[in-house]
């Protein structure tokens, strides 16, 4: 993966909450993010991925990380893991946030473009919009494409793990459960 050149910054829907996002790689479309939705420069963004080898290509993995990934994802699941050098060189991150969307719409687009960089589509510390016609008024003028909803998402954003220490952190619990998750990763489910 290279630094991308032309930008593409979409709004779309996924499992848990509309996002908005572009390739991983795309610096002018990272920055339109941040602009888009006043946010501070050190709040990273995730990362969208659609398969477990996308993930590979970002970030590092042990054995116990690769089986969380493989019984909890696609799913509201963000895991924070140790990123790979390519993604500190282009980008500065030291750490990478990664989900697998279950989103047909998501997962299609995620194959097409590869990794994407995403976050809720709101004002920086504002609940995250939802409804269609909302983010068709507030942001068609300052995005490239905003895609139409599919079926009905959880509106719960995912839950979050930190996992870059080799102990498991809750960061913020969504519909999955912080205990199951505990149990997966420790290899006793």
């Amino acid at each position: 993966m290279s630094v991308i050149l032309m930008s593409k910054v979409i709004i779309f829907p996924t499992d848990t909450v509309y996002g908005i996002g572009c390739p991983i790689f795309d610096i002018k479309g990272i920055e339109k993010i941040y602009k888009i939705k006043h946010r501070s420069k050190d709040k990273p963004l995730a990362c969208l991925c659609s398969s477990l080898e996308q993930i590979e290509e970002i970030a590092q993995l042990n054995p116990n990380i690769r089986n969380l990934i493989e019984q909890c994802m696609p799913g509201a699941l963000t895991l924070i893991l140790p990123a790979k050098t390519n993604v500190l060189e282009a980008i500065g991150y030291k750490t990478i946030g990664v989900r697998i969307p279950n989103s047909s719409l998501a997962l299609q687009l995620l194959n097409a473009h590869g990794p994407m960089l995403t976050t809720s589509v709101n004002e920086s510390g504002e609940m995250p919009l939802n409804d269609y016609e909302t983010i068709v008024a507030q942001y068609q003028n300052v995005v490239d494409k905003i895609y139409p909803p599919q079926k009905n998402s959880s509106n719960i954003s995912s839950t979050v793990i930190d996992l870059t220490t080799g102990e498991m952190k809750l960061l913020r619990e969504g519909t999955l459960a912080f205990e199951q998750i505990k149990i997966i990763y420790q290899g006793k489910a």
